[in-house]
């Protein structure tokens, strides 16, 4: 199948399962406007190659300045020229960049390197598409990888988190990440890829080389034991971080500031009980 005819199918046999959600996520979270100059971050892997195709679909309809931007953190020849041949497949004029990410990652976190890989790769990215003119970076992350960071963050974090649709950058002034996949299911992504006859090379993080199991790999597993059960697990994961009520939690933080439940004891027990600043607070 050619890159057009695998393009053609977000219009027809995907239109409602990748097309009509990605463009409602962008709607509902507002995450572009026209004239916006966005680096669409191609990681190699079905999601981004997904991501990127969209991307420039809107684009025929939405003023966009699209920047298909790639970092290199380290991969072997085949892993990169596999990248190459599915942007070559689809016209996508993929800009490389070099990093040292993954031999940084493996050397630092070799047991567990997802996490400080992850942080690497985004400040790189950040910084390469600032560099390229742009004020947004659009990453792959789909509807379950957004239920499974919630959970993950339960049960490995102690906290309760989401991953967000979009983020303003703390260290990169006028910086914005983006999700547009953020409505879409991986598994249509998953039958997109595969309907387009494409391949991809397995992560080439050094966890990954070594065959090791993930936390997001043993989450994604639970989830979909649990969903088998129940099919309304999934959505109710999600649901927990959007209507979550401060009066029902033992603490919380806001504005760098942590609360407790029991600041509304503070005059009937005579002890007043005054918000503590949280150094490590994301804010």
């Amino acid at each position: 199948m050619t890159g057009k005819e695998a393009e053609r199918l977000l219009h027809t046999e995907f239109a409602r399962r990748l097309r009509k959600p990605f463009r409602q996520a962008i709607e509902r979270y507002r995450l572009l406007r026209a004239g916006d100059r966005v680096a669409v971050c191609v990681s190699g892997g079905k999601d981004s190659m997904a991501l990127a195709v969209l991307l420039r679909d809107l684009g025929r309809e939405l003023p966009l300045h699209l920047e298909y931007l790639a970092m290199d953190p380290g991969y072997t020849p085949e892993h990169r020229q596999g990248i190459e041949r599915n942007a070559e497949r689809f016209s996508l004029p993929l800009r490389f960049f070099q990093t040292d990410v993954l031999r940084i990652a493996g050397n630092h976190a070799p047991e567990h390197p997802c996490f400080l890989c992850a942080k690497m790769r985004r400040g790189h990215l950040y910084a390469e598409a600032q560099r390229l003119g742009c004020t947004k970076i659009a990453l792959g992350h789909h509807y379950d990888d957004a239920i499974e960071t919630v959970l993950m963050g339960l049960l490995y974090g102690g906290q309760v988190q989401a991953m967000l649709p979009r983020l303003q950058s703390k260290h990169y002034a006028g910086m914005e990440l983006i999700r547009p996949l953020y409505q879409v299911r991986e598994q249509a992504v998953r039958d997109w890829a595969e309907a387009c006859g494409l391949t991809f090379s397995p992560c080439g993080c050094p966890a990954a080389q070594r065959g090791a199991d993930t936390k997001r790999a043993a989450v994604k597993s639970l989830i979909a034991r649990l969903a088998a059960e129940n099919p309304q697990v999934e959505k109710n994961i999600l649901n927990a971080v959007k209507s979550v009520d401060t009066a029902k939690l033992l603490g919380w933080r806001a504005d760098g500031i942590r609360h407790s439940f029991l600041d509304v004891f503070a005059e009937t027990d005579g002890e007043p009980r005054a918000a503590v600043s949280d150094g490590n607070c994301d804010g």
